[in-house]
């Protein structure tokens, strides 16, 4: 189950990037956000050399499953 629609839509990094960052703003407080928005920026900025297509759809698909984990953590949370 994907944690925002649209997920399924996601094929680029920079849409993978936009998407990620709408995720953080589900999270519940905004030393929450913080902390993943700035996680979200530092992988970006590790795999911004990444050129293999292939390697590049992993990553979108890991991205997209971490985030739905970290949003269900939360919400098992409240």
């Amino acid at each position: 189950m994907a944690p925002l629609p649209g997920a399924e839509l996601v094929q680029r990094p920079l849409q993978l990037y936009r998407y990620l960052l709408r995720c953080c703003r589900q999270l519940p407080t905004k030393g929450i956000q913080e902390h993943y928005k700035h996680a979200v920026r530092q992988s970006f900025q590790v795999h911004s050399d990444e050129d293999n297509p292939e390697r590049i759809q992993q990553i979108i698909k890991r991205a997209i499953e971490d985030a739905d984990w970290i949003l269900n953590k939360y919400k098992k949370q409240n």
